[in-house]
């Protein structure tokens, strides 16, 4: 018998089995779980050999539950929980924890090749559909598993540690499983100490914003400028957004990182001529908070910016992760003037379904594409047909990662109306950008205006 399965006992034993079981699902809980993995370290004393632990967390599952109800999620966790208990070893114990977090203790599992096999096969298992009634989800899970003494003797550190490799499986995204290590660890405290000065550095005001024309592929003319976000630390040197950014999102704090990029670069916006635009990325976690059209217009309104000239960028993934709550200020901000671009197009995984619920005033070609488009056929047809959609929903489209004369002329030739990348203009600070004004704005329009 599986020791997952409840054993009848005497009433006296009932509150104790009730303590024990989650109410959902009929598996143990969490003091379930700090039993069984107690009672194998005391068996396994005097012979130290090793087991595991595991956790398993579903990968967007709160878009799933908010999309079709807490009665749907229950449904899909309790099927979770049929799989899980189908498929687990003889002696093994799975858990349900706090929403979409399983747990595991596997006596028989002594190492990581293990550790990682099993984790593979629980994820193929929990790949397979969901039967909702009506329709059919699919989800994918990550993992992180600690393996006894190494990872820790006390079932607290254990469980903290199997927790530290969720987290970075969760950070090098879905479908992943990591081991705890040393090295793992190592890693998690380089991102804590990487969380701690970014932090610092934001209060400090230290992190700035460049600037990245967006041109008109007609005449090169500027249209506006995507702010981006920069930081070079006194200690750490030069710190890509691709690695704080989604940190910050990670460790909770993109709010205040995001409010001191848009001030700094709505202020900057002043001394650019007044119709150019500034655009500006907005993250999931922002699309997700209910506050987030209320600050972005009181920022603007303190530095003096007409919303007319704010374009957010935005992607496929952030309006999916809470797409009611996305709706709602993307429909607030629009009714002020801002206007909302669809960053990253093609790259996610429902762009029609994203063009047909929202309302959108742009979309930007993902640079993938154009990187390929003169030497890819798929590519150069693929943004054939988003330009031809685009001009039948009255879309403007920008086209990114534009890097030489040879893409910007196809993708003129083509009728893509706007370009950004390194062909027009790197990144810079707010004076560069003012100086590439100078020659690249005032310049062609004296130029125009004696043509």
């Amino acid at each position: 018998m599986k020791s997952t399965e409840m054993l009848p006992g005497p009433a006296s034993q009932e509150p104790q089995a009730i303590a024990y079981t989650d109410p959902l699902t009929g598996l143990g809980n969490r003091y379930r779980m700090r039993e069984r993995a107690r009672a194998l370290s005391l068996e396994r004393a005097d012979d130290p050999a090793p087991f595991t632990i595991g956790i398993v967390n579903l990968d967007a599952f709160k878009p799933i539950n908010d999309l079709f109800g807490v009665e749907a999620g229950d449904e899909i966790l309790c099927q979770v929980a049929h799989r899980l208990k189908a498929c687990i070893p003889d002696g093994a114990l799975v858990t349900r924890h706090d929403g979409d977090e399983f747990a595991f203790v596997l006596p028989l599992v002594f190492e990581r090749v293990g550790a990682e096999k099993f984790g593979q096969m629980i994820r193929e298992v929990l790949s397979a559909p969901y039967d909702l009634g009506d329709r059919n989800v699919r989800l994918s899970a990550s993992f992180g598993f600690a393996i006894h003494p190494f990872a820790g003797e006390e079932f607290d550190d254990l469980l903290k540690n199997a927790d530290t490799a969720l987290y970075r499986s969760k950070r090098r995204g879905r479908g992943q499983i990591t081991v705890y290590s040393r090295e793992i660890a190592q890693e998690m405290r380089r991102a804590t100490q990487l969380e701690q000065a970014l932090r610092n550095a934001i209060i400090s005001d230290s992190i700035d914003v460049h600037f990245q024309p967006i041109v008109s592929l007609a005449n090169n003319m500027v249209l506006g400028f995507e702010a981006l976000a920069r930081w070079n630390d006194p200690d750490l040197g030069f710190v890509s957004p691709a690695v704080f950014v989604p940190l910050a999102e990670e460790r909770g704090f993109i709010d205040a990182l995001s409010e001191t990029l848009l001030r700094k670069a709505a202020e900057a916006a002043l001394s650019w001529p007044r119709e150019l635009f500034l655009s500006f990325n907005l993250s999931s976690a922002q699309l997700m908070d209910p506050g987030t059209s209320s600050s972005i217009l009181a920022i603007l309104t303190r530095a003096g910016l007409d919303p007319h000239r704010l374009e957010l960028e935005i992607t496929e993934t952030a309006v999916m992760s809470s797409a009611e709550t996305a709706h709602r200020i993307i429909t607030d901000l629009r009714a002020v003037g801002v206007r909302i671009s669809l960053d990253d197009f093609g790259t996610g995984q429902s762009s029609l379904g994203r063009l047909r619920e929202f309302i959108f005033d742009k979309v930007k070609i993902d640079r993938a594409f154009v990187s390929r488009m003169n030497s890819d056929r798929a590519s150069e047809h693929i943004i054939k047909a988003v330009l031809a959609m685009c001009e039948g929903l009255d879309l403007r489209v920008v086209a990114e990662g534009i890097e030489d004369h040879a893409e910007a002329t196809k993708l003129k030739a083509l009728g893509c109306a706007m370009g950004q990348g390194y062909y027009f203009g790197k990144p810079v600070d707010g004076a560069a950008t003012l100086r590439y004004l100078q020659t690249h704005y005032f310049d062609l329009s004296h130029e125009r205006e004696i043509a």
